[in-house]
């Protein structure tokens, strides 16, 4: 198991680097120049050679060393100055990051029981027309764009119906739509592994013996079938949520809320590439910390996995 723990762990880490890397050498190549874009303004009053001197800090000196030294950064904590507001990169993600972690957090939450009311009402129907419905259901959400939906729910809740304040109202207020927004397409994928993975389990040998025994339907979905059909659930559930940063961006965006999918959108107007390389690399990082510990949970609760591990 050690030995399991350590080999996924070195895996984690190298995703990050080749994520960082990656990330890095785009940013590098994109046209434009952030510094003309900040600082050559009139009503700055910068000369030339005091703008060629901000350019000469922020890049630095030789390609390779800057790209190492921005790796060493990133490793030891220090992520660079904004080009825009000129503070540090780390001090911007704490400003946004919460709002983005209780979005994201509700939203996942919000995914997953939208996923297990679908796939369990499906399983446990014994109407075939009514589960084809219901199993039809997340292909409908999948394909939804987050920003229309958004703008619907926009339209729906606050402006016709009233019962959702766009502007003002208390935290709680303020996250209805957006999780709504954020969760919908998200428990599609869930929902369609989770049924199809009921229907595998209820096709195996056991099943009939435990009903044999006079176990009900119910009890045997939720007390068997349940369990194993949660591990291949899991590993989607663990990709969905690696996602959510990325779908705050435009859910963010659409409902005007401070963020990381703010601070993503401000990074590329201004082409701050401190920014956005750390956000990158801070979706990249939540991606992996959250597949690696759904690597660690799958020996736990499969024990042929232990086993084999």
């Amino acid at each position: 198991m050690t030995r399991y723990l350590l080999s996924r762990t070195g895996q984690a880490a190298l995703v990050l680097w080749a994520a960082f890397t990656a990330s890095y050498v785009l940013l590098q190549l994109l046209p434009g120049d952030s510094i003309l874009i900040k600082f050559q303004n009139p009503e700055l009053g910068l000369s030339p050679q005091q703008i060629a001197e901000i350019r000469a800090y922020y890049a630095g000196g030789s390609p390779i060393g800057d790209y190492f030294r921005t790796l060493f950064g990133f490793v030891t904590g220090g992520l660079g100055y904004s080009i825009d507001t000129g503070t540090p990169v780390i001090e911007r993600l704490a400003e946004a990051l919460p709002g983005t972690a209780r979005l994201a957090s509700a939203a996942f939450l919000l995914a997953v029981l939208i996923a297990v009311v679908i796939a369990f009402a499906a399983s446990y129907s014994r109407t075939s027309w009514l589960r084809g419905a219901l199993l039809s259901v997340p292909s409908v959400f999948i394909s939804v764009p987050a920003f229309w939906l958004g703008i619907l729910l926009i339209q729906a809740f606050s402006f016709r119906l009233k019962l959702v304040p766009v502007i003002g109202g208390g935290d709680l207020q303020q996250l209805i739509l957006p999780v709504l927004t954020l969760a919908v397409p998200i428990s599609a994928p869930i929902a369609q592994v989770l049924a199809r993975s009921i229907d595998q389990v209820y096709a195996q040998p056991f099943v009939p013996v435990i009903e044999a025994k006079g176990a009900t339907r119910w009890w045997v979905l939720w007390r068997h079938v349940a369990r194993n059909a949660v591990l291949p659930t899991l590993t989607v559930a663990g990709l969905t949520f690696g996602e959510l940063i990325a779908g705050s961006v435009v859910t963010e965006t659409v409902f005007g809320r401070a963020g990381i999918g703010r601070l993503t959108e401000q990074a590329v107007n201004a082409q701050d590439t401190p920014v956005m390389l750390a956000v990158v690399v801070l979706a990249a990082a939540v991606f992996v910390l959250v597949n690696l510990i759904v690597d660690v949970l799958f020996p736990i609760l499969d024990p042929r996995l232990k086993a084999a591990a």
